[in-house]
């Protein structure tokens, strides 16, 4: 599923509790700053789970071999699942992380794996959403619901023995082809768990890239760097689409298809940051699971057995919106 690119020439900029600010003892980039040219070309990787990163790797992989290398953007920004793709590909070729999906063995379906690296209980996930359903409910607006998240994950660490934050870590390493920052820009987001205020990790954030990634993918419980504790960046927005203000062409892969969970009126859904990037003078592609394969994402996104399907899915789709898509990013 592809949508058509506008563009319309207004002023538009991250404002109010959606801008991602620095924390008083954690450098993070302030992403309102760098220098952005009109023809510039951002990539976005939405969050997803473990068939979302597999599906935005099959995605990217599909018009890699169709002749459309989307990996050269001179801006990627990766959320939770986005940000381990958004690594991946800075240290191996898209082909060649496709085939380490395909060729990864079958796992004993047990349950999905959980952030501490382990196998989770079969409801962990309904669990999860079920727990999450409820702070959301409760909120009063977004801002509140990232505090209300960053408490209930500080609660769950509290009662934990504190041997996850190790296995986390090691299992977000064991996924990266290189665990050094790209020279090109890569923004990397999560929640700051005790103030619920967004941040945004890059190359000059001083801190590792492991430790960007796995403070991402943070869901459920709060990720330490340093002395500040982080959860996942789709807190914020899923795609966080809008932080590529200023980038002439936007090409958003939403493995959630720009699905939110959060009322409307709160603008968190990816159909707002289109609208506020057009606003500003960018041109916007977006790429969502097509019907055949939105099964495999929401509840299921932690089902690793899913994770090759995921995978041909987004190749298929890939390959056949490269021709479509080459106008728009060349």
């Amino acid at each position: 599923m592809i949508t058509t690119p506008s563009s319309t020439p207004h002023s538009a900029s991250t404002t109010g509790s959606d801008r991602p600010r620095s924390g008083q003892d954690q450098p993070q980039v302030d992403p309102t700053k760098p220098v952005r040219a009109a023809a510039g070309r951002a990539l976005v990787l939405g969050g997803g789970g473990s068939t979302g990163n597999a599906w935005l790797i099959g995605v990217i992989a599909g018009l890699f071999d169709a002749g459309l290398d989307v990996t050269e953007a001179d801006l990627v920004i990766g959320t939770s699942a986005g940000s381990t793709a958004a690594a991946q590909i800075a240290g191996a070729t898209p082909t060649e992380l496709l085939a380490a999906i395909l060729a990864a063995a079958p796992p004993q379906r047990t349950g999905p794996v959980g952030s501490g690296g382990g196998r989770a209980p079969v409801r962990a996930a309904a669990d999860h959403m079920e727990r999450t359903g409820k702070i959301i409910a409760a909120a009063v607006d977004a801002a509140d619901m990232r505090r209300r998240m960053g408490a209930a994950a500080l609660d769950m660490d509290a009662a934990s023995d504190g041997s996850g934050q190790a296995r986390w870590r090691a299992t977000v390493a064991a996924r990266l082809p290189s665990q050094r920052w790209p020279q090109r820009t890569v923004f990397v987001t999560a929640v700051d768990a005790l103030t619920g205020e967004p941040v945004v990790f890059d190359r000059d954030s001083g801190v590792d890239l492991v430790d960007a990634v796995a403070a991402s993918c943070a869901s459920g419980f709060a990720y330490r760097i340093g002395d500040n504790r982080y959860i996942d960046g789709g807190y914020r927005r899923n795609e966080n689409a809008d932080l590529a203000a200023g980038f002439g062409r936007v090409l958003v892969l939403s493995p959630f298809g720009g699905r939110t969970r959060t009322p409307l009126e709160w603008g968190l859904q990816l159909a707002a940051q289109v609208d506020e990037l057009r606003a500003g003078g960018s041109g916007v592609e977006t790429i969502f699971p097509d019907n055949s394969s939105e099964h495999m994402f929401g509840s299921n996104a932690m089902d690793l057995s899913l994770r090759p399907p995921a995978a041909r899915a987004g190749y298929k789709q890939g390959r056949a919106l490269a021709g479509q898509l080459t106008e728009f990013w060349r």
